[in-house]
């Protein structure tokens, strides 16, 4: 593999597979002479995107939990192994109480992610999903993997919220009194939904409002059985949630094929639906093996022709499994790996690193969206013993011999 271990990082993954969907989803721009119209097939492509932000942010949310990692299920996980400049200021909290940030970050992965295949819930997910990775950015230090999650996040946005941002969208106005009947379930559809998603955060995190010193107290009241149950009860429905949704999109894309004017172009239309929804539909298929990763009896619960077609393409990494930050390190305190070199062997000097932390009087340099991959291994390389990092070995052989490569 090219690269090796400095190169496989679930975000490099990530990168892979949005870069390959880039393909589906960039227009082909054929026959058109150009034109950047919107064409009929276009939502069954952009589909796969939104699906993609999906299996990341409701895996990043799962995994923290199925790793029974203390500081997750302490709600204090605020750790960060490239932390900028920020995140000096960042407070941890005290010991027993759980962290007012970490309890919601751990509800939007996976509860949030639910709301995406609904138009309007999946915009009012879209700016705090922004907001998390905006401040993760300026605590983190988390080189692009934020970056590129704020571009999947815009594919939450229709038309009218971009276009109007952009300045040629047109509000919509609509005077009809009473409104439909389709309107009315629209809006308690997306209430009930709200007031779901509230009532479960309060309950499954005992949120409190400590009102003598101001702050929201929180702290997880389900028990690692009860959660896994709930896995194990949720992850194949929501792999049939995800087939229906795409079925409509398919569907109305075939509909607006249908209504193209003219019988070449209705022609030319079909056509391009047909190759793109099975474009669709195989990497939908594909999919479903990593996703259900999180829950292994409902893997093993999938159609054998599924996992022998993820098997035929794994190796390209157009599909990955996600769930990062699996568990938190150097919680009570970070080991580091120190390089000294002499001239003499008797005066040592400490090799300063260029962005791995080193000297605690001075600000770890801001690296976004830049990702120092020696710098990153280092600290990997501190967390194990040196048999688990035999490039460290070949690294300072490189050193003695004075290599610059």
């Amino acid at each position: 593999q090219v690269g090796q271990v400095f190169l496989y990082f679930q975000w490099d993954s990530l990168l892979l597979e949005a870069g390959f969907l880039a393909v589906l989803v960039a227009p082909l721009r054929l026959l058109r002479g150009g034109s950047a119209a919107w064409r009929p097939h276009d939502g069954v492509t952009f589909w796969l995107v939104r699906w993609l932000l999906f299996r990341l942010m409701f895996a990043s949310g799962v995994v923290k939990l199925t790793s029974r990692c203390p500081t997750w299920w302490g709600l204090t996980g605020e750790g960060r192994p490239g932390a900028g400049g920020a995140s000096r200021g960042w407070g941890t909290p005290p010991p027993g109480r759980g962290s007012g940030g970490t309890a919601p970050s751990l509800r939007l992965h996976p509860m949030g992610s639910c709301c995406q295949h609904h138009s309007r819930l999946g915009t009012a997910f879209a700016p705090p999903q922004v907001l998390l990775q905006v401040l993760i950015i300026l605590t983190g230090n988390y080189n692009f993997f934020n970056a590129l999650t704020i571009i999947l996040a815009f594919s939450l946005l229709d038309e009218e919220h971009v276009g109007r941002w952009l300045g040629h969208g047109k509000r919509k106005h609509s005077n009809a009194w009473p409104p439909t009947l389709w309107a009315l379930l629209s809006v308690l559809l997306e209430l009930s939904t709200y007031g779901l998603l509230l009532y479960w955060s309060v309950q499954s995190f005992s949120l409190e409002i400590n009102w003598e010193k101001k702050l929201l107290d929180s702290k997880v009241a389900f028990t690692y059985h009860e959660f896994t149950m709930w896995l194990r009860a949720v992850t194949l429905p929501l792999v049939g949630l995800g087939f229906l949704s795409l079925s409509w999109e398919i569907l109305a894309a075939g509909y607006r094929c249908a209504c193209v004017r003219g019988c070449f172009w209705k022609l030319w239309a079909a056509l391009q639906w047909g190759v793109f929804t099975a474009a669709a539909v195989g990497m939908f298929a594909v999919s479903l093996v990593p996703f259900t990763y999180i829950e292994y009896e409902s893997n093993g619960k999938l159609w054998p022709g599924v996992q022998r077609m993820f098997a035929a393409v794994e190796r390209f990494q157009v599909v990955n499994s996600y769930g990062l930050f699996r568990r938190m390190t150097g919680v009570g305190g970070r080991p580091e790996v120190v390089l000294e070199g002499s001239y003499d062997q008797r005066a040592w000097t400490e090799i300063e690193f260029m962005y791995k932390p080193g000297n605690v009087s001075a600000a770890p340099p801001v690296v976004v969206p830049h990702q120092p991959r020696l710098d990153w291994q280092m600290w990997f390389a501190a967390l194990g013993p040196h048999t688990s990092s035999p490039w460290f070995a070949s690294f300072v052989h490189r050193l003695l011999q004075g290599k610059e490569d």
